[in-house]
């Protein structure tokens, strides 16, 4: 073997996979080529590149981590074989056109490990593809750079080829920049409270300025505030090389130089993070763009890429709005000519219209104001694309899509999936339940406001100062002080300012009063580190004390961060933008942020509160948007995810008339989970195309929109909801109705329905379960689909528009395309000591479950996790080997129902043993077995009203079934 160096080696392979471009070719042979002339006696043999990536060799490492992941999350390449993104058999193809060994494969497998994550979920009008892989890669400059500060900023190669799937996702369904026909496209995008949206458009700003986009408009936070994050991503596309090395922008791209010296165009920055649109700085002229053609628009290519695009960030304020389209109104012919892209952040809030919908309807109001200006920057700018960004779709999705001047996503709709280390609703709430025994996602994280002591407000404040004492130790033995730079705690309990002062004054009260410094805070704070930090501390992965005296002299350090510059606490409120340049709140400029913020609204939306860990919260509202946005406490908790707290009022008081009800926040938190889950899987149900054509268009989604409590709505009343689900198919998917009537006698009515199935259950029961899953006893037996039909067909609902469209599909199933034979029904029984047991109609004994409603007739879930796996190998939607019992049971054409008699309270008993009807739900799930799948047939129908079309229907049934 010949005495090749590493870097020799990096040199060759980092020649030789640039010159592959795209796609992964014979390695051998390109490493040859790119060793030719320079090293001609390298080894180029498999055994030293495998031993060097063993050893750790971090460049390498780094180098084909960026090239295999790329190649992982690729969509649909030539050469992919049509293998799946991000998975085994991707790799796999890659390890074969690179021509490699198993050896070396299962080195790079250890290396660099195939990223299965989800990819963004895609909504879609037809389009005509024009932003292709290899026009992408010939203009890059301002993406190459912006991917560059993410790698410098520490993200991982997973991350940023997530990041350029999602913006490629989004800048390929607006317009060619360069088409000669002018062409607006409308879109969303869709991610989670403070999970990185600001990244992703900022990566698609980037691209669509190298594709040619001349005019970028960032609608930001409607105070400086909410809107700095935007600047701060936005600009720094711009880079310090030319703009100077500002303190104020630490965070730029550095290109080398000016491009328009390095064979790229440069940006314009019109705006800063201190300075928002007042009006043209330079005069009219810096809206001038120079034409290399004079003769020519700007939109060919002879001119477009040979000019200077301009970047914007303002407000969403009327004023500001007012002064850009009076503004832009002046410069005439260009802006016919002018590609452009509109980024509205936060685009639920203050960008849809909400005047009330019965005037509007009689033409006498207009658009409200911001509405209203985005409408006439979209009139002004007939090649603008307009991208709204939200973590709470859902007023969005309501916008009348036959309003033509209107923001509603007409091209397409994006979920993006959740980032790796996001730390969102799902963690803080145990939605599928808990296994016995297992520490569940509220008790490692939620604690209520109250306690038997009274509130816990103190305890909240002594968690912050523990919290910061368990960074310092971390700190102090090896992990980064990078995640830690920020400790925050947030108090928010009211909108009202003077609420916040007062609440102000009691907390800097309780600090000087905690005697930190005497035994008796410290007895208070080893009493909370006992009970409730040691025990959930995630101590295979962080340092952690064993004991409080170890934790001890970090305090001192803890308590001088929280308390310096003036005290422990910021209020963070006001009524004008002078309130809120608060230096000590500044994440971006100020070294350390160790303080508890006291605010509402201005804390609700928008603004990321840095290395946020306690939060007190005990404010309502009945809006599911306006409730999720508030949720602060979301995000990346990098090196403290353990440390987290949320106190969070358990029985608040909501609205102020007499009739005021008692509400569970956290509740509401979940159930708004659930109904932002619910639409994100059912929007990647609907995403994949049927004989090449979208199941489900942007217009079609409202019906997806679910509501789990009734009395917090998606969204607010004036917005419109203009669609009705027909029929959901569900082939191999567990289905769980929740809409069960309240009046006795139709519970008496439902319970009769079923007993039919409940005497053809067999009445000893039998062990079901799978491989590597829970065991459990269950009453069994089979009925025809016609006979369960019959059962279905006559079930009263509280909402029967809830399980109509599973009932259609069902009905289907039977009658037109003959696909379901018969159902296995499975009735649970308990074995616990405490199990409750009855007869059903002189049937069995039954095991009674115990559910609640969610303060109306929706019930949470019903199910009992260890019960699907079974249900689901039964039904045939599942490849994991059941027991005896199941396998005997399966059958090709042949559904799953697990059948879940519920009770609320104690029931009522009668003389033979069985409870009273009028006391039972009968709840059931199901699973339709893999036959029903119909390639020809989308899995949603919609009947949708569109104002453009009158009371036409978007999609009927005979249209869906032609």
């Amino acid at each position: 073997m010949t005495n090749t160096s590493s870097g020799v080696l990096l040199d060759i392979h980092t020649s030789a996979l640039a010159g592959m471009g795209s796609m992964p070719r014979h390695f051998e042979r390109w490493a040859a080529l790119a060793a030719d002339d320079s090293h001609p006696d390298a080894d180029l043999g498999e055994e030293l590149f495998r031993s060097l990536l063993m050893s750790g060799d971090e460049a390498l490492t780094a180098l084909w981590g960026r090239h295999l992941t790329s190649w992982d999350f690729a969509e649909d390449p030539q050469w992919g074989a049509d293998t799946p993104a991000r998975t085994d058999k991707r790799r796999a193809v890659v390890y074969e056109r690179l021509r490699f060994g198993s050896e070396l494969r299962k080195v790079l497998d250890e290396t660099v490990p195939v990223a299965k994550v989800p990819g963004a979920t895609v909504i879609t009008r037809e389009f005509t593809p024009w932003y292709t892989p290899e026009r992408a890669a010939a203009r890059s400059f301002y993406w190459t750079g912006y991917e560059q500060k993410l790698r410098d900023k520490g993200w991982p190669e997973t991350a940023i080829a997530g990041l350029d799937q999602a913006s490629r996702a989004v800048v390929e369904r607006l317009a060619d920049p360069e088409q000669p026909a002018a062409r607006q496209a409308k879109g969303l995008v869709v991610g989670y409270v403070q999970s990185g949206k600001t990244a992703n458009f900022t990566g698609v700003a980037a691209k669509a300025i190298d594709a040619g986009y001349r005019l970028v408009i960032v609608l930001g936070g409607t105070l400086n505030l909410l809107r700095g994050a935007d600047v701060t991503d936005v600009d720094s596309l711009v880079g310090v090389d030319y703009v100077g090395d500002d303190e104020d922008w630490p965070e730029f791209v550095r290109h080398g130089g000016r491009p328009s010296t390095l064979g790229a165009f440069d940006i314009e920055r019109l705006t800063t993070r201190d300075n928002d649109y007042k009006s043209l700085a330079q005069g009219i002229r810096a809206l001038e763009f120079e034409k290399r053609a004079p003769t020519r628009p700007l939109h060919d290519s002879a001119n477009l890429h040979h000019t200077a695009a301009r970047i914007l960030v303002v407000k969403k304020n009327k004023a500001v709005l007012t002064k850009l389209v009076k503004d832009l109104k002046q410069i005439h012919g260009i802006l016919g000519e002018l590609p452009t892209l509109i980024i509205d952040d936060e685009s639920d809030q203050a960008s849809v219209n909400t005047s009330d919908p019965k005037k509007w309807e009689r033409g006498s109001t207009e658009r409200t104001a911001i509405n209203g200006l985005i409408s006439k920057l979209l009139g002004l700018l007939p090649r603008a694309q307009y991208i709204g960004y939200t973590a709470t779709p859902f007023a969005n999705v309501f916008i009348d899509p036959g309003d033509e001047e209107d923001i509603f996503p007409r091209d397409f709709l994006i979920s993006l999936p959740r980032p790796t280390g996001y730390m969102g609703v799902q963690d803080f709430h145990d939605l599928d339940g808990i296994d016995d025994g297992e520490v569940g996602a509220e008790q490692r994280h939620v604690r209520g406001i109250y306690d038997s002591t009274g509130d816990r407000l103190q305890e909240a404040l002594d968690a912050f100062v523990l919290t910061g004492a368990l960074k310092c130790y971390r700190v102090a033995h090896g992990v980064s002080s990078e995640p830690f730079r920020h400790h925050t705690m947030l108090v928010h309990e009211s909108v009202r300012m003077a609420e916040h002062t007062e609440l102000a004054l009691r907390i800097n009260t309780m600090w000087h009063n905690a005697a930190y410094t005497h035994s008796e805070g410290h007895a208070r704070l080893a009493r909370l580190f006992e009970k409730d930090f040691r025990p959930h501390a995630d101590e295979a992965a962080l340092p952690t004390p064993a004991t409080y005296d170890e934790l001890k002299p970090y305090l001192k350090e803890a308590r001088h961060l929280i308390n310096k510059g003036g005290g422990p606490v910021i209020v963070v409120n006001g009524d004008s933008e002078r309130d809120y340049t608060q230096p000590d709140l500044d994440f971006d400029r100020t070294p350390n942020v160790w303080k508890i913020l006291v605010g509402g609204t201005k804390l609700s939306r928008g603004f990321t509160v840095e290395g946020l860990t306690i939060t007190y919260y005990r404010r309502t509202t009945q809006q599911a948007d306006t409730l999720m946005q508030m949720g602060r406490w979301f995000g990346f908790r990098h090196g403290y995810r353990d440390l987290v707290r949320l106190y969070i009022g358990r029985e608040e008081q909501l609205g102020r008339s007499r009739t005021a009800k008692t509400v569970d926040l956290y509740e509401a938190f979940e159930a708004i989970c659930r109904d932002e889950e619910l639409f994100r899987d059912e929007l990647a149900r609907y995403a994949p195309l049927v004989n090449g054509r979208p199941q489900v268009t942007p217009a079609q989604i409202p019906p997806l929109v679910a509501q789990h409590l009734p009395w917090v709505k998606p969204s607010a009343r004036n917005k419109m909801f203009n669609a009705r689900l027909v029929e959901v198919r569900s082939p191999g998917v567990w289905e769980e109705p929740t809409a069960y009537p309240e009046d006795p006698d139709a519970l008496r009515h439902n319970t009769e329905c079923w007993a039919p199935v409940l005497g053809a259950l067999s009445h000893a029961p039998a062990s079901l379960g799978v491989d590597g899953g829970p065991q459990y006893d269950a009453r069994v037996g089979t009925v025809s689909h016609q006979d369960l039909l019959t059962v279905l067909c006559d079930l009263r609902w509280s909402t029967p528009a809830q399980f109509s469209p599973h009932l259609e599909f069902l009905l289907d199933a039977g009658q037109e395309s003959g696909t379901i034979d018969d159902w296995v029904v499975i009735a649970p029984m308990q074995t616990s000591a405490r199990r409750s047991e009855a007869r059903i109609l002189g049937h069995g004994p039954f095991s009674l479950a115990r559910r609640k409603r969610r303060r109306g007739s929706l019930f949470s879930a019903i199910r009992d996790p260890k019960h699907v796996a079974a249900a689901k190998r039964l039904a045939g939607a599942s490849n994991l080997i059941g027991n005896a019992t199941v396998e005997q049971h399966v059958r090709p054409r042949r559904g799953a129902l697990v059948l879940y008699p519920v009770v609320e309270s104690e029931p009522r008993i009668l003389s033979d043993g069985s409870v009273d009807p009028r006391d039972l739900i009968m709840a059931f799930a199901f699973v339709a077995p893999p036959s029903t799948a119909r390639g020809d047939r989308a899995l949603v129908r919609f009947r949708a009203i569109d104002s453009s079309r009158a009371e036409a229907a978007i999609i009927d049934r005979d249209d869906m079934r032609s």
